[in-house]
């Protein structure tokens, strides 16, 4: 008892300050948790998994001897209500482990800088080509990129189908587009990628990502970074199109007849994968997902039962040294 009365070992907070502080952040990750999931209710979102509705091309694409053989799938489907606002188009992975430790460390900052397109030091096992040139941009993330074009078609009737428009820039982060990733500093951006191959299961070179737009071309392409931006866990969604809201679409997708002309090029069946395409709204908080909401939720839960059990604790103590004093 001595002891514990010396300054060195006395709290600076007294006990109700500090149940006060637990009861405070409870109340507030309950509060956030309960907003989160109703904001996360007023999301609409539609997701179309084509794995066995393209099965055909599937079939083909496995077969590496058809690499340059398009094939294209129609998947019809039909959106009950409107889709109000900014409609976002993504593309989801299921199987596919972009956390693998060496598949991560497999690419060169230094080249994606555009400080070197020569530099490949950490880009096994895809450094070089068969001839013994440097690929640009190297690695194995950058040559397992998401290859397949998806088109929305809304058909307004059994005559008329019209394209829906999406941008295709803005998908990536800021700092992503505008810092991590940068195009060597010539002219002509060919010129500046002279004397490096392109990956190995890419179909065309990085210059010619995006030849309409500059700005959007080699290593500032948009669906480039996002997809180098690798994901946490094995079912992932990646951001692809945005919608242009514009003509039929000035206030989102009206309900109505949908298609997907999807041309077909990454292949999943190697590793047992599957894909699909995802149509979101998005909230304050963002996209449709529960895991932000449960955690607030739980944590709020643990942290107001941890305060409870503290102050039954403080006042049975408390009961204790006021019959000990007396």
């Amino acid at each position: 008892m001595k002891q514990q009365q010396l300054p060195a070992f006395r709290l600076q907070l007294s006990a109700n300050e500090i149940l006060s502080g637990f009861f405070a952040i409870g109340l507030f990750c309950l509060g956030m948790g309960i907003i989160l999931l109703l904001s996360a209710k007023s999301i609409r979102e539609v997701e179309i998994n084509y794995t066995e509705k393209c099965a055909t091309c599937a079939k083909l694409r496995e077969d590496a001897t058809n690499f340059d053989k398009e094939c294209n799938c129609s998947i019809s489907f039909y959106l009950p209500q409107k889709m109000e606002g900014n409609v976002y188009l993504y593309y989801k992975l299921y199987g596919f482990y972009q956390n693998l430790y060496r598949y991560i460390l497999s690419r060169s900052n230094i080249q994606l800088v555009g400080t070197d397109v020569k530099d490949v030091r950490n880009c096994a096992p895809f450094k070089t080509s068969d001839n013994g040139l440097p690929i640009a941009p190297c690695g194995a993330i950058a040559n397992s990129m998401f290859n397949d074009t998806i088109v929305l078609l809304y058909n307004f009737n059994s005559s008329t189908h019209i394209r829906v428009p999406m941008v295709r820039t803005e998908t990536a982060w800021w700092t992503d587009k505008y810092v991590k990733f940068q195009n060597p500093t010539f002219q002509n951006l060919s010129s500046a990628f002279a004397g490096t191959a392109k990956p190995p299961n890419w179909p065309k070179p990085v210059y010619e990502l995006d030849e309409k737009d500059p700005g959007n071309n080699g290593f500032v392409n948009d669906d480039f970074i996002v997809w180098m931006r690798t994901a946490a866990f094995p079912n992932f969604k990646k951001l692809y199109r945005r919608l242009h809201r514009i003509g039929n679409f000035t206030e989102g997708l009206p309900a109505g007849s949908y298609s997907f002309i999807i041309n077909y090029n990454f292949p999943v069946g190697r590793f047992q994968g599957q894909k699909a395409v995802v149509l979101s709204t998005l909230t304050w908080s963002g996209g449709s997902s529960l895991f932000l909401a449960l955690a607030y939720l739980v944590t709020g839960a643990v942290t107001l039962l941890a305060s409870f059990s503290m102050m039954a604790v403080h006042l049975k103590l408390k009961e204790r040294k006021t019959f000990f004093l007396q």
